[in-house]
């Protein structure tokens, strides 16, 4: 009795080690995927980014155009 009570302890312990290495699997799927949507999401975040950047340089350029401009004129 003893060989199948110990046989039957570590058959469940084997079991909640497999449940265990499926749930831990299950969860780094999902942080993988969780991931790659935030790499993804910063990245387009990044693009907009530098987009705004070049934009904002662009205006700095009309801007000291117009007052070239003024300055002309008044000077």
């Amino acid at each position: 009795m003893d060989n199948t009570t110990a046989l039957n302890k570590l058959d469940e312990k084997v079991s909640q080690i497999i449940r265990e290495y499926n749930t831990l699997k299950s969860e780094a799927e999902t942080m993988r995927n969780e991931i790659m949507t935030l790499k993804a999401n910063c990245e387009l975040k990044n693009q907009e980014i530098e987009k705004l950047t070049e934009e904002n340089a662009m205006k700095d350029l009309e801007i000291d155009e117009i007052v070239n401009k003024i300055e002309s004129i008044l000077g």
